[in-house]
């Protein structure tokens, strides 16, 4: 099979796709046959050499959501989920591939009406919108700021507020970001703009009752001086390469919480949340935003326009019959 394979870290340019071996699955183990892998910010800092977690061994190869067709079971798996159309987590690796192994019971079966493409959207930034969302306890007429919003997990969350009631105000970098964001209900602020934290708080009259924040850095601390008293700021990212800076004094004398992903849910809640996702997209109530996708063989440019912040929604790999190069 074709598959994407990293020795060294680096650039766009260290993301090589060569012929291996076909995985074969093992206890608790499902082969998919991919057709779309999930590309994130976080993969680009892990092949940097600067990603949260520190440098993982190489060689490997990057991707950790895939969507496609279960073709193969473990000895210990029930058959007939061979044949199912799947989203599912990889265990931090081996999706960007025309197969990927995954663990049987984080396999969610993709349900009629979603096109495949969406759900592999939906399937990390899903339910982190939707965890986010949960956490923040929305209400109507609520002033809330939603960071990076043209990108996959802040578009979801555009949506989900401004369905909530919120008055939305989202914030991401480029005007060519703006009919995105204006066309999911809400306001758009360029914060590339010196004047960005201004015309935030003249879209919110004052100040803001909520903050999600996805980017970090200087962006992430001055959104949340725009918190009024007993606001909450979610903490979920950090795309600008350094968390915000939080005085945690000053918050609590503003009786301001701290929200976010603090601790990852437990696999039964991420199967819950991604089922609901999925079902929400059946029913119409979330729309992904699949803003670009690439070939396999293309990946090193998929990577560089993360980087570039030129994306808008989810970018994806298409690992099926036209994804690579043979």
């Amino acid at each position: 099979m074709l598959s994407v394979v990293m020795e060294e870290f680096g650039g766009p340019e260290v993301l090589r796709v060569q012929q291996v071996e076909d995985p074969v699955p093992g206890p608790g183990q499902v082969l998919v046959e991919v057709a779309y892998a999930s590309v994130t910010f976080v993969e680009t800092q892990v092949r940097s050499g600067n990603g949260p977690f520190g440098k993982p061994p190489l060689p490997r190869v990057p991707g950790n959501g895939v969507g496609g067709r279960v073709v193969a079971v473990g000895p210990d798996v029930d058959p007939a989920l061979t044949g199912t159309v799947v989203v599912t987590t990889t265990g931090g690796e081996g999706g960007y591939a025309e197969l990927a192994l995954a663990r049987a019971e984080e396999a969610v079966p993709v349900p009629p009406g979603v096109d495949l493409k969406d759900a592999v959207a939906l399937l990390a930034d899903g339910r982190t919108a939707l965890l986010l969302f949960k956490q923040a306890e929305i209400k109507p007429g609520e002033r809330v700021l939603v960071e990076a919003a043209a990108g996959g997990v802040g578009s979801l969350l555009l949506q989900l507020t401004v369905g909530a009631g919120a008055r939305v105000i989202g914030a991401a970098r480029g005007a060519h970001k703006a009919e995105l964001i204006t066309s999911l209900g809400a306001a758009f602020v360029d914060y590339s703009e010196p004047d960005w934290l201004q015309r935030v708080r003249d879209s919110a009259d004052g100040s803001l009752d909520v903050v999600f924040d996805g980017v970090g850095g200087a962006i992430g601390t001055d959104a949340a001086g725009a918190l009024g008293p007993g606001g909450r700021i979610s903490v979920y990212g950090m795309a600008s390469g350094a968390d915000a800076d939080l005085d945690t004094q000053q918050l609590d004398e503003r009786s301001i919480r701290v929200l976010g992903l603090f601790s990852a849910p437990s696999p039964a809640e991420t199967h819950a949340l991604i089922g609901e996702a999925l079902r929400l997209a059946a029913d119409g109530a979330l729309r992904p935003i699949v803003g670009q996708t690439y070939a396999l063989s293309e990946v090193a440019a998929a990577h560089a326009a993360i980087e570039s912040r030129s994306t808008v929604g989810k970018t994806l790999l298409v690992a099926g019959p036209n994804g690579g190069t043979r």
